[in-house]
């Protein structure tokens, strides 16, 4: 009866983690750690289950290596857009804090939550950086530039670390099932 009821909580434990896995990867479309917290997630699952070895520490160090590189992607796409652009440094400044502004508002103003977040924090990253512009003194050409440039480069970002956030769930789910 004892062994029957741990199978039981290990079942209901492994489908939790599971799902907060996957809740994780919503958060990266809602502008939010959640790389980060399924990192979290499956490092508590690999800590409890730790004598059984339910998930080595490759794995772990791998989900690591996915979540920082989907921070160098997401900030290396935003960079790379407003340098082709020639954009001021204020204006990548402003360029990201409009961001996170956009997606604030984005996620309140627009019915469709996850697709309202990234279509607000695009606009936010290009209304900022057409701001840092415009306050260094550029043309409307320059400006109209860099707020393009930011809000493609906040696009490219979060699709990017998108992807990493499922190839993360991936390999958490097969760790922990297999």
């Amino acid at each position: 009866m004892l062994a029957a009821l741990h199978v039981l909580i290990s079942i209901m434990g492994l489908i939790l983690i599971i799902f907060l896995n996957l809740l994780a990867v919503f958060m990266v479309l809602l502008q939010l750690p959640g790389t980060w917290m399924m990192l979290l997630c499956t490092g508590l699952w690999a800590w409890w289950y730790w004598d059984e070895q339910a998930i080595g520490i490759w794995t772990l160090a791998s989900l690591l290596v996915l979540a920082i590189i989907g921070e160098v992607v997401e900030t290396f796409a935003g960079v790379v857009t407003s340098r082709q652009a020639k954009s001021s440094k204020r204006s990548m400044l402003l360029g990201l804090v409009g961001g996170i502004g956009g997606a604030i508002l984005g996620t309140t103003m627009i019915p469709v939550p996850l697709f309202g977040t990234l279509i607000g924090a695009c606009i936010g990253a290009g209304l900022g950086a057409m701001l840092g512009d415009h306050w260094a003194g550029r043309n409307w050409k320059e400006v109209k530039t860099a707020g393009k440039a930011a809000a493609k480069g906040r696009l490219w970002g979060t699709v990017g670390k998108v992807i990493i956030a499922v190839i993360m769930f991936i390999i958490a789910t097969t760790a922990m099932i297999f």
